[in-house]
């Protein structure tokens, strides 16, 4: 192959690495690695699942009469219940047309069962686990849309909700242990 059309082929595949990386499923975690923004769909998915789990697993957490627990379970109900509302709004807006999942995706059905079978201490651990993970997850997913997503009201709205995740992160994170 002569030096010219190793010149072509380099520089195609220099400008179609970042659309590759932009395709690939956000659940993959390799956009996350690569600190690239998930595709609208993606983010919309994924946020509207999270705020889901959020809810559901707080409401599950209001049963372990933990005050601690309680107190940040309620925390978590009200603001999640806030942020797919918002989620909500910029979709009606008509600049996304998407419809957001009614369910829960599998992994986070597993988790939520997962805490349903356990009581006492061991839910108190779990539920702590589950939320600096969801918490950790969704700064990452919220920031890197914030900073590179495809919607300019969504990003706004991204970037406008990362100081409240990040609070709830570092209040997962001061749960007893």
């Amino acid at each position: 192959m002569n030096k010219r059309k190793m010149a072509i082929l380099g520089l195609a595949l220099c400008i179609s690495v970042p659309a590759i990386a932009q395709s690939v499923p956000e659940k993959t975690g390799i956009n996350s690695l690569m600190g690239v923004a998930p595709r609208t769909a993606d983010f919309v998915k994924i946020a509207t699942i999270n705020d889901m789990f959020e809810i559901q697993s707080s409401e599950l957490a209001l049963q372990n009469h933990d005050p601690a627990l309680t107190a940040f379970a309620t925390r978590m109900i009200e603001d999640h219940k806030k942020t797919s509302a918002a989620l909500k709004d910029q979709l009606r807006s008509g600049t996304v047309q998407l419809a957001p999942p009614t369910a829960l995706d599998e992994s986070h059905q597993d988790m939520l069962d997962k805490l349903k079978t356990l009581h006492g201490r061991d839910f108190a651990l779990q539920y702590r686990s589950d939320q600096i993970e969801v918490h950790q997850d969704a700064v990452s997913l919220f920031r890197r849309y914030g900073e590179g997503g495809e919607n300019a009201g969504l990003k706004t709205w991204a970037s406008n909700t990362v100081p409240t995740l990040e609070s709830h992160l570092q209040a997962a994170r001061a749960l007893p242990q």
